[in-house]
């Protein structure tokens, strides 16, 4: 399904922005990448080769990427936030793990999982073995589980709204773009921006199109 519908915003794609887990999980060892994922990388290096840019932003699950991506596919890797000016508008995108306030458990962890020295124990053990350890938490996650889809509570409850408000207290964006949150919000920090979330395609199939002077939040629907 995901590949039917860069099938079809194709002819009208300037740009592509994927901001993280796009994969359950991903460790590139030194000869080795995941199995699976062969149908959507070859749509990517695709899209890539006739000249569409492509951003791509580590998420929580796929953040062990070590230039695979940039030498393969000629798709650059961000493993941070970044500031983008596309026509008059200011963006900052990202993933959004670890961000604002809270959450300090997974902050820690992070810090571990981003290690250097942490991720070369990790590739010393056999592929089959590592990659069969993080599927086997993966299971266990709230999706596998079928538990109750994430909630809106209040902007005071979402940190990466909070994080956009204190951002926008040092710099202007026009809008703030995120992931990792699993639910597709729009909402207004002040007159001239907004916070926008871009859900997930394991329930809503959610995703966002800028078209030079609006941006709106859509569901595809095959």
């Amino acid at each position: 399904m995901l590949i039917q519908f860069l099938n079809e915003i194709e002819p009208t794609l300037d740009e592509l922005y994927i901001v993280g887990d796009l994969f359950d999980f991903w460790c590139e060892y030194n000869t080795t990448i995941p199995k699976g994922f062969v149908r959507i990388l070859g749509k990517l290096a695709d899209l890539s080769d006739k000249g569409i840019a492509i951003k791509f932003f580590t998420g929580n699950h796929d953040m062990w990427m070590n230039g695979y991506f940039e030498k393969e596919l000629n798709i650059p890797v961000y493993h941070k936030p970044i500031s983008v000016a596309i026509g008059d508008k200011q963006f900052l995108i990202g993933h959004g793990d670890g961000l604002g306030p809270g959450d300090k458990g997974y902050k820690r962890l992070k810090k571990i999982f981003r290690n250097p020295f942490c991720q070369w124990l990790f590739r010393l053990i056999h592929p089959d073995i590592g990659i069969g350890i993080a599927s086997y938490f993966s299971k266990r996650s709230r999706y596998a589980n079928g538990e109750q889809l994430e909630k809106f509570e209040s902007e005071e409850d979402e940190w990466l709204f909070q994080y956009a408000k204190r951002r926008l207290e040092h710099a202007h964006f026009d809008y703030f773009i995120f992931g990792h949150r699993h639910l597709p919000l729009d909402l207004k920090i002040s007159e001239n921006s907004r916070y926008v979330n871009l859900g997930d395609w394991l329930n809503y199939n959610s995703y966002a199109v800028f078209n030079g002077e609006n941006l709106e939040l859509k569901y595809y629907k095959p």
